[in-house]
């Protein structure tokens, strides 16, 4: 299982993410970090590249040319992912909590989760000096959140528009008048693997 965990990890190297397999039940941890690395990168990648292609029109591919831009969409890819994992896991520690009310037990099991993902990540290079600190906020957020409170989407998807007007490789101005715009385009995408996740999510194998 740790393998498809890193397989899933390859499409942060890509630019595109492709069609992913047939969800499967998630009954234990390891298939858990698997949905959760794999929808964070498909959220991610689609809402980063789609913005700049929207931004840059027909010269997208020309970009990919310029090694500074590659060197900063790399870094954005990274941090953009990192804190579509945190949206997720504080998610799907919410739902849990909804069947399971230990919420100590609830926090441990993300605990275990997220620490599963980021020992697989490790630290790549191309991820930049910060990815270390984004982890640890990761984990900083997980150990104090409150998953007994209600489920209020607005309140548990804010890193990852955060992250997405903050990383982009676009000059500050565009991104001040497009933010709206673009923090509406991650919260939309994560209506599919919400959906995804509330289907599959099997919490009494998960928790015993």
């Amino acid at each position: 299982m740790i393998n498809k965990i890193k397989e899933a990890l390859t499409a942060l190297k890509t630019q595109f993410w492709h069609r992913r397999e047939k969800l499967v039940p998630i009954t234990d941890e390891e298939k858990l970090a698997e949905f959760i690395t794999s929808r964070a990168s498909m959220v991610g990648q689609t809402s980063l590249y789609g913005y700049i292609k929207t931004r840059a029109g027909t010269r997208f591919p020309e970009l990919f040319k310029n090694d500074t831009f590659v060197v900063s969409i790399n870094i954005a890819k990274w941090q953009i992912w990192s804190a579509c994992v945190s949206d997720l896991v504080i998610y799907t520690g919410s739902l849990i909590c909804r069947e399971h009310v230990q919420t100590t037990e609830v926090r441990a099991t993300m605990q275990s989760v997220v620490n599963l993902i980021f020992d697989t990540v490790g630290s790549p290079e191309e991820a930049g000096p910060d990815f270390k600190q984004s982890i640890e906020r990761i984990k900083n957020r997980l150990s104090s959140y409150e998953f007994d409170k209600s489920l209020d989407l607005d309140a548990i998807f804010i890193q990852s528009p955060d992250a997405l007007v903050h990383w982009s490789p676009i000059v500050d101005e565009l991104k001040d008048l497009d933010e709206d715009i673009v923090r509406n385009s991650i919260r939309f995408r994560w209506q599919e693997p919400r959906r995804e996740l509330r289907d599959a999510l099997q919490v009494g194998p998960l928790m015993n």
